[in-house]
């Protein structure tokens, strides 16, 4: 008998779509194929019931009246919480795993620091290379693709890969011996290396800890979203 698929708390929804009688408390927009990834595996660790509202940049949705609302920047992902409303997949981690903690969030506000540390400096200084190649090797037409930028990209990902592999060389996550939003965060952004190819080989540290952060049962479930 083949295995069911893991159990997602979320229920999917258009921007459109009319409310239901029992509305979820949080709703997230985006879409998984985008930075709404690492918001959906957020959620799924807290184990918080939400609705999944389908927001796609590549069919328009982000362009519509109706999602400029929400965010009028006209990016995903965005999350509602009652009456807030938050931009941004970091900031809407963060303020998930302070507010719902369930063993997510730091101890000490010197472990705070670390952990908004780690999250900007994963899109500041770990995600440029990695978007820079998967969009030259996934995203462009044929004709516009160029194996140059990837290459360059991969020399600057080494960088960023150095210092992550260090920090991971005296603990098994990045804030100790504990998976908290750190890890997820970053996570969610070095963990696009394997797309594109990139070689981690002289990262034995960070192979490891995204063996251990990619089997998380969570992750899982915002997968089959």
């Amino acid at each position: 008998m083949p295995a069911s698929p893991p159990c997602s708390r979320a229920r999917a929804a258009g921007v459109g779509s009319p409310p239901r009688k029992e509305e979820a408390m949080i709703k997230l927009y985006g879409v998984p194929q985008s930075r709404a990834m690492r918001a959906l595996w957020m959620l799924e660790e807290l184990e918080l019931p939400y609705e999944h509202v389908k927001v796609n940049f590549a069919t328009g949705d982000t362009r519509k009246p109706e999602y400029l609302r929400i965010n009028p920047n006209g990016h995903i992902p965005a999350l509602q919480d009652g009456d807030l409303i938050i931009w941004e997949s970091m900031a809407i981690n963060l303020y998930l795993a302070r507010k719902y903690d369930k063993g997510l969030w730091p101890k000490t506000v010197e472990a705070e620091g670390r952990a908004f540390q780690w999250s900007f400096w994963a899109m500041t200084e770990a995600e440029e290379p990695l978007i820079t190649a998967i969009v030259n090797r996934m995203f462009l037409p044929e004709a516009q693709r160029d194996e140059k930028k990837v290459a360059d990209a991969a020399e600057r990902f080494k960088k960023p890969l150095a210092v992550l592999d260090g920090a991971l060389a005296a603990r098994p996550y990045l804030l100790g011996d504990a998976f908290t939003v750190a890890d997820l965060n970053v996570c969610s952004v070095v963990s696009l290396a394997s797309m594109v190819g990139f070689d981690l080989g002289s990262a034995p540290n960070v192979q490891a800890w995204l063996g251990r952060c990619l089997a998380r049962p969570a992750l899982a479930r915002a997968q089959s979203v």
